[in-house]
C-alpha cells in the first residue's frame, strides 16, 4: 500500500520534502541552541546550575532567611524606589547604556549598597575606574588581604581576576589584591556604599564552597537585618516582558521559516533573461600588486644588488640636488664629503652607510636581507636630509650660514 495513496504523486513528493525539511530544521535547532547549564556558559546567573552559574549562592542566601529576590525589570524601576535598605548584586553585568549607569548612581546616592563584579561591573559604577588586566591569568589566584576594614578579614579567598582597578580615587580602599593588582575594592559614594570584585569567581557554583569565598560574599553584602536584597538579572539579557513567553525554540523556528520564505520569494521573482547593465571593466592592478610583482621579479632573478643600485642612484641625484649641485658621477666618499659640507650635522654613520651601499650596488650577488637593510638606511638618510633642508630648521640654517662664510672667505682670498 502506497503512503498517502489518495494524493497525487507530485503532491505526495512535495509533502514528504516539506516534512523532511521541517524535521531537519528541528534537529539542527536542538543541536545549535545553547545549553544554559553547560559549563562553557560563563554567565553567573542565579538561574544557572553550571560551574560558572550562581544558583547555589542565590539559594544559600534564600535559605539563610535573606530577604532576596531576582530583579528582572529595567534597573531604572528599582532606582526609583531605592533607599538605604536597598542592596543590589550585579554579577558580571554587561551594559554600556547611559540609563543603567544613571540608575546605579541613583541607587548609591540614595544610600543603597551595590556589589558589582568584572570589568563592565566597574564600568557602570560611579567613577568608572575599572581597567583591563595588564596581564592575563587564567588560573585561580589566592587573594592577599591588604585593607583594615572588616571586609579584608573575611579570610582566605580565591578568584580568577578579569579586570583591575585604577586607584585614582583616594576614597577607594583595596581590601584584597592579586599579584599586586586590586581585586576587591570598596568605597563610599554619596550616602551609599560600593564593593567591586575583579570577577564573580567567589560567588559561582564551582567556587562558592572554596576556602572562605562565601564569607567574602556575605561581608560584601553587609548586614542582613533591615535590608532588602536584589539579585539583578536585567543586565544579563533576561528582562521579562510579554514577548519573553514567546521566546525559545518556537520563535527560532519562526525566524528560520520567515528567512526561508524570503529567500524563496527572491529566487522566484528576481530571475531575468539577461544582464540589465553592462559588465564593469576589469580592474587595473593596484600599486601594491605592482610592487609585489616587481619584488617577485627581483627575488626570482637574484638581483638584490640591482635594487640597491637603483636606490643608490636615486639617493645620489636627490642628495646632490639638495646640496645645490648638478647630478654627476662620484664615489661614495666624494658624495659623503659634499653632503657633509652642506649638512655638517648629518649622521655619523653617513660615510660608512654610503660606502656599504656602493659596494653592494657593484657586487654580483647580494644578500636580500642585507640589501633591504641598506635601502632602508638610504631612505632614512634622505628623510633626515630633507628635514634639515626645510626653511626654519636649525641644522639647515647653520649649514647655510657656514656656506656663506666659506664663500666670503674664498672671495676675499681671490
Amino acid at each position: 500500500m502506497t503512503f498517502l495513496s489518495s494524493l497525487d504523486a507530485k503532491d505526495r513528493k512535495l509533502l514528504l520534502w516539506c516534512v523532511g525539511i521541517a524535521i531537519a530544521l528541528a534537529v539542527a535547532t536542538g543541536f545549535l541552541l545553547p545549553n544554559g547549564n553547560d559549563n562553557d556558559n560563563l554567565l553567573p546567573s542565579s538561574y544557572l546550575a553550571s560551574q560558572h552559574g550562581a544558583r547555589a549562592a542565590y539559594e544559600t542566601l534564600l535559605r539563610s532567611n535573606y530577604p532576596i529576590e531576582r530583579w528582572e525589570q529595567p534597573l531604572s524601576d528599582l532606582a526609583a524606589t531605592a533607599g538605604p535598605e536597598t542592596v543590589v548584586i550585579l554579577a558580571q553585568p554587561f551594559s554600556r547604556e547611559p540609563e543603567d549607569i544613571k540608575a546605579v548612581r541613583k541607587i548609591v546616592e540614595r544610600g543603597g549598597r551595590v556589589l558589582s563584579t568584572g570589568y563592565w561591573g566597574g564600568f557602570i559604577l560611579p567613577g568608572e575606574a575599572s581597567e583591563q588586566p595588564r596581564e592575563f591569568n587564567f588560573a585561580a589566584c589566592r587573594l592577599e588581604p591588604e585593607g583594615l576594614d572588616a571586609l579584608a578579614g573575611s579570610g582566605e579567598a580565591w578568584m580568577v581576576p578579569q579586570a583591575t582597578w585604577n586607584m585614582g580615587n583616594p576614597a577607594a580602599r583595596v581590601e584584597y589584591s592579586c599579584a599586586g593588582n586590586p581585586a576587591v575594592v570598596e568605597y563610599d559614594w554619596g550616602k551609599g556604599h560600593i564593593v567591586w570584585w575583579a570577577s564573580s569567581t567567589p560567588l559561582e557554583n564551582g567556587s562558592l564552597s572554596r576556602a572562605h569565598n562565601l564569607d567574602l560574599l556575605l561581608n560584601s553584602l553587609g548586614p542582613r537585618a533591615g535590608h532588602r536584597f536584589y539579585w539583578d538579572e536585567s543586565l544579563h539579557g533576561d528582562i521579562r516582558s510579554t514577548w519573553s513567553y514567546a521566546a525559545g525554540p518556537a520563535l527560532t523556528m519562526l525566524w528560520i521559516g520567515l528567512v526561508g520564505v524570503a529567500l524563496l520569494i527572491v529566487f522566484s521573482f528576481s530571475r531575468r533573461s539577461g544582464p540589465v547593465r553592462d559588465l564593469p571593466p576589469p580592474a587595473r592592478a593596484t600599486p601594491i600588486e605592482f610592487l609585489e610583482a616587481l619584488g617577485s621579479l627581483y627575488r626570482n632573478a637574484g638581483a638584490a644588488s640591482t635594487a640597491v643600485s637603483v636606490a643608490w642612484e636615486r639617493f645620489r641625484r636627490h642628495s646632490l640636488r639638495l646640496c645645490g649641485q648638478k647630478a654627476s658621477k662620484m664615489s661614495a666618499a666624494e658624495l659623503a664629503a659634499v653632503i657633509r659640507r652642506r649638512f655638517p650635522r648629518a649622521d655619523e654613520s653617513l660615510e660608512a652607510d654610503l660606502a656599504a651601499c656602493e659596494d653592494a650596488a657593484w657586487a654580483e650577488t647580494a644578500n636580500p636581507r642585507q640589501a633591504l637593510k641598506l635601502i632602508q638606511l638610504l631612505h632614512g638618510h634622505y628623510e633626515r636630509l630633507m628635514e634639515a633642508a626645510r626653511p626654519g630648521n636649525q641644522m639647515g640654517n647653520q649649514a647655510a650660514q657656514s656656506e656663506k662664510i666659506q664663500s666670503k672667505q674664498q672671495e676675499r682670498a681671490s
